[in-house]
């Protein structure tokens, strides 16, 4: 199998870097030699243009440089070939240490001493033990399943959700719409990172929220969303935040990005914002898996970590 140009089709993403390191093994474009250009083998690609990749004659493979695949969908005219989402120890690590890092702020209730300090209050609350407090993670995958791992070395109490069953030692697993519920029932701090598809837009809603437990040893039940933004509705969080349904909110992620400048999200008192930047892609690590994947595929060996069209991830 010969090889074939890397197409770098990256929207909102400077591509300098990229097509560095691509270059250094391949032959790499950032935009085809017409509709039909023969020459292009692969294509790598965040929020590719629409309709960029349908008339491509020899495309082998998409690959994301994303853990999420949602934008590569969003194309209409995606053509039939295998799309490859990228996993990654460094994309994995960043991801944990984000979940770790808000769990534990919530935990041991950094908000309280954040206004203490700015009181001059000097003033012990009660500390739970982390064996008091059920994280509940929406998302088994291999993002989900590590954080799940580092959160039980922390002694929390985990719980998990997915579509089907994925039974993980240590974690109390729940699996599809019959046991959405109760996994909600039992999870104090929720964790969401649920790829998006049709079936999960908008899933974290005011109706999904008012089913986690509120009586708690943290006082209030917990929103953290590294996930993606339109898994959720701003709107809903707020109402949640404002009645008391929620007592704090960390949100990576949002319905709009970046989060407009009106939005109350920015300035209300119980949310945490960051900018998209729990598990950032980053070219040194992940340009190497993109090559060597092409490489053993041009050998006749199978890509890896291939999305499944049907369920959208």
């Amino acid at each position: 199998m010969e090889k074939g140009k890397i197409l770098l089709a990256l929207t909102g993403i400077h591509p300098q870097r990229w097509h560095e390191l691509l270059s250094a093994e391949r032959e790499v474009v950032l935009e085809p030699n017409g509709a039909n250009d023969p020459s292009i083998t692969y294509a790598v690609v965040w929020k590719q243009k629409p309709n960029l990749l349908k008339s491509l004659p020899n495309l082998r493979a998409i690959f994301s440089i994303g853990a999420g695949v949602d934008h590569v969908f969003a194309d209409p005219g995606l053509p039939d070939v295998p799309i490859v989402k990228i996993v990654a120890d460094n994309l994995t690590q960043h991801m944990v240490e984000y979940v770790v890092w808000r769990v534990l702020d919530h935990h041991r209730q950094a908000s309280l001493y954040r206004a203490q300090q700015q009181k001059k209050i000097w003033h012990e609350p009660p500390q739970r033990v982390a064996g008091d407090v059920s994280v509940g993670i929406m998302g088994l995958g291999s993002l989900g399943r590590a954080a799940a791992s580092a959160l039980l070395s922390l002694g929390f109490a985990v719980n998990g959700w997915s579509r089907s069953e994925r039974g993980m030692k240590g974690v109390s697993t729940y699996a599809g719409e019959a046991g959405l519920i109760p996994f909600l029932n039992a999870t104090d701090i929720l964790v969401v990172l649920l790829p998006l598809t049709p079936q999960t837009q908008g899933i974290v809603n005011y109706g999904l929220l008012k089913e986690l437990r509120r009586r708690n040893g943290l006082g209030g039940a917990v929103l953290i969303n590294a996930g993606r933004g339109r898994l959720q509705k701003d709107a809903d969080i707020l109402r949640a935040l404002d009645d008391g349904t929620l007592k704090e909110a960390s949100l990576d992620v949002f319905e709009v990005e970046p989060l407009p400048k009106t939005s109350p999200l920015w300035s209300h008192p119980k949310v945490f914002v960051t900018p998209h930047a729990a598990a950032t892609s980053d070219p040194a690590h992940l340009v190497p898996i993109m090559l060597r994947q092409m490489a053993a595929f041009e050998r006749g060996e199978k890509l890896e970590n291939l999305v499944d069209r049907k369920a959208g991830y």
